[in-house]
Parts: structure tokens; sequence; C-alpha cells
């Protein structure tokens, strides 16, 4: 069987052909595309017909190949969605989860729903951006698009209804709105009209492995290609990335590593307390009957938006070189808590570090090497404190922790973090939300039997590579200033 999973980052997408070969995965990067915000007047929107455009393009590029598709999924990032109107079209460009339009829109709601009910009806944890917070924004704006819609889409499902015509919304994306009740396993309505929308627009929520169509008549004539099957892969990236996670023990600790970073383990039922509320955790839908317990870090968007300044003044780093300066630059010279809202919006991040570390009392890192030294000792000290929670809240100890994702490229990242959390890193697959995605059509078409056995060729198929922990009393008395600076104990 030859697949295409379509992987969507915040920064860039990909199209990927996969092929299950003699028991080994072969994955094939088919084309590359830029995924760029746009900002427009005061509004920052996803360039969404870019991407049904650049989804295309892969299409075509598969076609010139010769090669005839078995079936195609999508994944991408959370939270974001598209209104369509009565006659079947999109009511304006989504809006980009770093907009500022949700701007104390979340301190609103819950001071009108109390965060007890929120969390007790969803298992989400509380973030700025989550898709009910931009719903209650839209609806507070008193926004034309919003009076007008009649059908609710995220990204993954807006571009599948672009290619085969049919709606549906996929569970693991679902459940990242703050509107979705996993216990009872439906949207909450109660919570939907509580912000005031209607709860008709939501639809049908469907299982990743699920069939969600084919590819619709205009889209085949415009390519000149025949229908292909379409299914619901686990569309939240970080969902597939789970998926893909070569592990062998149903109980371990992952970490999806990218833009964003998002730690936890994979459970069989939603922990929805108190102190799952209290530690902020949040409980997403994931692949096959499980929930992903984990909570999100900020994660390397604070260096990616470090290299962005530094090349608009006309200083141009690859991440090599970035990494290479920050091993040569002085050890735990300063610490910032990635999570501050300080590092949420776009903007001058360097400029930010040097505030935060100024607004802590401590000396602001000065050059290239020592900013990035700072952010990833910062990331993997706040791994320690996350994976800590991790293993309180869902009462496991883990032997270590699996890292999947594009941050693993960044090998100093990954020796800091098992140096940070005492335990083992076993770093494999890069590309773990497009395998993932590429196992779900598997398990779908029964060229696999489940996720175990997905899981046990994914280590077969790629390289996974160790990280022993080093320098153990440097990296012990690090997390304590790390915590006494930062004040997240």
């Amino acid at each position: 069987m030859t697949i295409l999973a379509y992987d969507l980052g915040a920064s860039s997408g990909r199209a990927l052909l996969g092929r299950l070969n003699n028991g080994k995965i072969e994955v094939e990067e088919l084309h590359r595309f830029p995924n760029d915000p746009v900002q427009v007047g005061d509004r920052l929107h996803w360039d969404i017909l870019r991407l049904l455009h650049e989804l295309k393009q892969g299409l075509l590029k598969v076609k010139h190949r010769g090669i005839t598709l078995d079936s195609i999924a999508i994944d991408s990032w959370a939270v974001d969605f598209g209104l369509i109107g009565s006659s079947g079209e999109l009511l304006g460009n989504p809006y980009h989860y770093r907009d500022h339009h949700t701007d104390g829109v979340m301190e609103q709601v819950v001071e009108e729903l109390s965060k007890a009910r929120i969390f007790e009806k969803t298992g989400i944890q509380f973030l700025p951006f989550n898709t009910i917070y931009q719903l209650a924004a839209l609806k507070k704006a008193d926004s034309p698009i919003l009076r007008d819609a009649k059908h609710f889409l995220m990204i993954p499902d807006l571009l599948r209804y672009f290619l085969t015509g049919e709606m549906f919304n996929e569970l693991s994306n679902a459940t990242t709105t703050q509107l979705y009740n996993p216990v009872t396993g439906s949207w909450d309505e109660e919570l939907i009209r509580a912000i005031g929308i209607s709860p008709e627009m939501f639809g049908k929520v469907v299982q990743p492995g699920a069939r969600a169509g084919s590819l619709r008549p205009s889209v085949c004539e415009e390519l000149g290609i025949e229908p292909v099957p379409v299914y619901a892969a686990a569309e939240h990236d970080t969902g597939s990335a789970v998926a893909a996670v070569p592990a062998l023990d149903p109980s371990f600790a992952y970490l999806s590593c990218g833009t964003w970073s998002l730690m936890g383990t994979e459970v069989h039922e939603p922990v929805i307390n108190e102190l799952a509320q209290q530690l902020n955790f949040t409980n997403e839908g994931g692949a096959y009957g499980t929930f992903r317990l984990l909570k999100n870090i900020m994660g390397l968007w604070i260096l990616q938006e470090c290299r962005r300044s530094w090349e608009r003044a006309g200083v141009s780093y690859s991440f090599p070189e970035l990494v290479k300066l920050a091993d040569e630059a002085k050890p735990f010279a300063a610490f910032i808590d990635p999570d501050d809202p300080l590092f949420l919006r776009p903007g001058d991040m360097p400029a930010r570090v040097a505030e935060y570390c100024m607004r802590t009392g401590q000396s602001a890192p000065e050059g290239a090497g020592a900013i990035v030294r700072c952010i990833l000792e910062s990331l993997a000290l706040k791994y320690r404190y996350v994976f800590e929670l991790t293993e309180q809240l869902s009462g496991q100890s883990f032997s270590g922790l699996h890292m999947v994702g594009g941050g693993i490229q960044n090998t100093l990242l990954c020796k800091w973090t098992a140096n940070a959390i005492g335990k083992p890193v076993w770093a494999g697959p890069v590309e773990g939300s497009a395998i993932g995605n590429m196992v779900v059509q598997w398990i779908a078409s029964g060229e696999l039997a489940d996720i175990w056995e997905a899981r046990k060729v994914i280590r077969e198929s790629f390289p996974v590579d160790a990280y022993e922990p080093e320098q153990r009393a440097e990296w012990e008395h690090a997390y304590g200033a790390f915590k006494e600076k930062t004040g997240i104990a």
C-alpha cells in the first residue's frame, strides 16, 4: 500500500508518502511548503486557501510520479477553525491562535462559568487561545461571520471538507476545543450555549481511523486524477505523534517536541479531578480509545522567534549554528519560564528574554549563544518539572522519556533533557506526526492489526537514539535555581 499523509505544522507543511514494505515503514517527503500567517490590519490569519493549494500540489506530484494512492489523511495543529455558511462556503479566513482578539476573554469566561465547571465538563487545560475563548471573542464582538455560520470545522476538518465535500469533526482535535465532554462522548451543549453559541453548528464526531469520504469529483477533474479514499487520522498532530511513540510498555511518558512541546502519558480514562485542574493538565482524545494526559509547554517557538528577530536585523543563523553557539556559552547563567505569557505572541523575542531575566533579578544573557543556551536549558528544566507532575498525577513512575518530532534533531536539547530528568531519553522518530498519521490509515485498511503492532513496526523501521543522564549534581543544583528564579515551585 502507498498512502499520503499531510502533516501541517505551525510554520510549515509536508506531504509524505508512506509505504509498508516487508514489515518496515518507508517514508518519503514528496512536497514541503511554508505555512506563514498573514497579518491583515490588527488581525492575524492562517492562509487557508494557500494551504489547500499546497495539498493539491502534493496530489499533482503523486500523479506526475505515476503513483497510485490507496488513501489520504491530514493532521495539523489544534484549536483553530473555520466557519461554513448555508451556501457551503467558508466565511472568512480562520484566525491564528496567536491573534490578540482573545486577549482577556478567557478570564471573562472563567469568571462567568467558573474554572471548576469548565474543567469538570471537558478535562481540558486553560489556555487563552482555546477554541472556546476564540468563539466567545467572536460572540462578544458580534461577528457577522459567527452570525451567518452553520457549520464549525477545525483546520484538518476544513481542509478535508474542501477535498471531499464531507463535513465531519474528528475526535482528537474536537477535544482540544474545551467544548467536548469526554465523559459523555459528545459536544457539551450546555457549555456551548453558555458562551452564546448554537450547538447545531457542531457536527458528528468521528474516531481516528474513520472513513471520511473520497476526493470530490471537482478536485479529481481539476487535477486529472482518480478518486482516493480519505480517512480521519488522529488529526491533532500531537495525537498522531503519540500514536507513533515506539513504546513497548503500556506505561510510558512522551514529549512531542517542535514549535510546541507537549509532555504527558497515555491513559484509557480522562483524569478529571481537582489536582489535574490545579496543575492545569489536559485530557485530549487519542487514537483507539485512549486519552492524552498532558501539559503544553511553549517549546521551540521561543528559539524560532529569536532566529526571526535576528534575521530581521540582518543576521542569519542556521539552527545548527545556534546550537553550536549555545553549547559554547556559559552554563546556567540565566533561566526563563518558557510558559510565561510574555513569550506567547510574535515579536522581538531576544528582547523579551532579556526583559524576563531582568524582571526576575537576573542578568540578561548577551549574545545569541547565551540567549539560546538560556532557552534550551530552561526548556529541559521545565520538562523535568512537568515530567514529575505527570508521574504524580498519573500515579506512575516512568523509566525514561520518549521524545518524538522535529525538535529531536536538536541533539543538545535531547542530551540536556536526559540530564535534567535524570533518566534516559529515547529520541525518535523525527517524523512522529506523519508516521502516526500513516499507521492510523494502515490500521483502518487492515494492513496493521492494532496500535501495538504499529508501534512495534515503527520501532523496527526507524532509529531511536538513546541519551543517558550526565552531570547529575550540576543539573540538580540548576533545577533548584530554575525553580527559585522562575517561581514555578
